[in-house]
């Protein structure tokens, strides 16, 4: 579903095109791992943009494996949900910086740069650098906290339970395999 986004737009490398100020809007703030202020910490006026072009610059990825890159990049201080990464990733893709690709092996959106997303990396790179720079110092800082990419990965298990119940009856070989898959994972956090 698209979501459209309201505020103060400003321009972006080209004239033509506009984005809105923020990442999605007055709601955006409730989604990030540590509310409204995680989210102004890392991403604010738009660097999440930045973030995401520089990702998928480096290669395609989908939506989650987006998420996890930015987790990683901060160790672990900072994890978008789903409600911050996807809006954006769909503005990027109505403003033509990222294209859109579906995996042959699955449903899910690939997401890829665009010459023009290129061109506005280019235009914004000293911005680009400033904010991985802070990323970084952000990561070595307060890095590894366990909170924020646990509780992106539970919403993640619960998504995905979600999605398989709601393509129709599970047989008793699925109903095995999923929770035997579940029952891994258990001892595995067990473990850990």
């Amino acid at each position: 579903m698209h979501h459209r986004h309201h505020g103060h737009p400003h321009s972006c490398h080209g004239g033509g095109r506009r984005f809105a100020r923020g990442e999605g809007g007055p709601g955006f703030g409730r989604h990030g791992r540590h509310g409204a202020g995680g989210l102004r910490r890392f991403f604010a006026h738009g660097d999440l943009r930045l973030v995401i072009l520089h990702l998928v610059a480096e290669k395609p990825r989908h939506g989650y494996e987006i998420i996890k890159a930015i987790e990683e990049r901060v160790a672990g201080a900072y994890s978008p949900s789903p409600g911050v990464i996807y809006p954006t990733l769909t503005l990027l893709e109505e403003t033509g910086l990222v294209s859109v690709s579906t995996d042959g092996a699955s449903t899910r959106k690939q997401h890829a740069i665009t010459e023009e997303g290129r061109a506005f990396l280019e235009a914004n790179r000293p911005a680009l650098d400033a904010l991985l720079a802070r990323m970084e110092e952000a990561g070595r800082a307060g890095g590894g906290h366990a909170a924020p990419p646990v509780l992106r990965a539970m919403e993640n298990l619960k998504l995905a339970l979600r999605l398989r119940l709601s393509r129709g009856p599970l047989s008793p070989a699925e109903i095995q395999a999923i929770a035997a898959a579940l029952d891994e994972a258990a001892t595995r956090v067990e473990r850990a």
